[in-house]
């Protein structure tokens, strides 16, 4: 564990494989910057690899204030023994106060291992990320400008917010998605920091002979057109209603897990709290009840069409546009209307 250091940055940890940068650390930009600028420190991104240099200008465009990089031949592929070694050095030297993880394969498997290493806490899949201050009835003592670190607990049913006011850095995995895309500035300018990665084969009990990363099938998040079905579709062959609809938008097929699991469309279409945060122009939902799980990665669309044969279902408090009815007669409907128009 180390000091609590009020003037320390707040980072980001800017995955990247086979020299390309995720989107996730870019996304986390936004909400890094305004932490940031709340506290009145840096920002700061840390990116680890071989070759990698070339990411530090994307990485200051999109808001990062400084860039600390480390190059190793060791580090051309993610291992956890390796990376967790670098990054614990690396938040001893510069005593960082905050380190943000995007909540990927990646990152939930790092964070964890750097918490466990620098004795630190660590929330993992946070939707929201506040600063605020917090106050302990016993002993009038109040901790100010602490992280509030905003997830949802019991199977979606609450949102709790956890904080850690004596153990730091604080420490959270971001889901993807939840944070919006920033704007980058061409303009913009930042400080590099060079580091050496303290490592040695033994570091590395394992040998890589091929990576191979399996592309999804669908981006969620850049449509601006998801039509998604829940498991009142009633099964894979009336989910074809929805893929219909959503070709003839140009848009994309999406799903809650319920359907997924059913088996009607693959984990990749998922949306909610266990799939893709989308934001579209324009998102229908179709059989679809509405639990605060699925409502957690699609409430911030612009425009929702909710159609549903149950008028109580939960899906139409944040619908903008309700359809009571069956979906094997909306849809047909819809669909003919689109195209006709077209």
């Amino acid at each position: 564990m180390i000091g609590v250091n009020k003037k320390g940055e707040v980072w980001i940890f800017a995955e990247q494989h086979n020299g390309q940068l995720e989107e996730t650390p870019l996304e986390l930009m936004s909400k890094g910057r305004h932490l940031a600028d709340t506290l009145g420190v840096k920002l700061a991104a840390v990116v680890l690899g071989d070759n990698v240099k070339n990411m530090v200008k994307k990485l200051i465009q999109y808001g990062s204030d400084k860039v600390y990089v480390v190059e190793n031949p060791l580090l051309e592929h993610y291992q956890t023994n390796s990376y967790t070694k670098v990054i614990h050095d690396l938040i001893h030297k510069y005593e960082p106060q905050i380190v943000l993880y995007g909540a990927t394969v990646t990152g939930r498997d790092l964070a964890p291992r750097v918490a466990s290493a620098t004795k630190a806490g660590l929330t993992a899949d946070c939707t929201d990320l506040q600063i605020g201050n917090h106050e302990i009835s016993k002993g009038n003592k109040v901790y100010e400008n602490l992280l509030f670190q905003v997830r949802p607990a019991f199977g979606g049913n609450i949102i709790a917010t956890i904080i850690n006011y004596d153990r730091w850095p604080q420490m959270a995995t971001v889901r993807e998605g939840v944070m919006p895309m920033p704007v980058p500035d061409t303009k913009r300018n930042g400080e590099i920091i060079e580091e050496q990665a303290d490592i040695s084969q033994i570091d590395l009990p394992l040998e890589i002979l091929k990576e191979h990363k399996q592309a999804k099938k669908v981006d969620l998040k850049a449509e601006r057109v998801v039509v998604a079905g829940g498991a009142g579709v009633g099964s894979k062959e009336n989910f074809q209603l929805i893929w219909d609809l959503a070709n003839s938008l140009g848009g994309a097929a999406g799903a809650t897990r319920a359907a997924v699991d059913l088996g009607f469309i693959d984990h990749d279409h998922q949306v909610g709290q266990t799939g893709t945060t989308v934001r579209p122009s324009l998102y229908i939902a179709v059989g679809i009840s509405g639990a605060i799980q699925h409502q957690a990665g699609m409430s911030d669309s612009q425009k929702i069409i909710a159609v549903n044969n149950d008028p109580e279902a939960p899906i139409f408090n944040v619908a903008h546009y309700k359809i009571i009815g069956d979906l094997n007669d909306v849809l047909p409907k819809m669909i003919k209307a689109v195209k006709e128009k077209i």
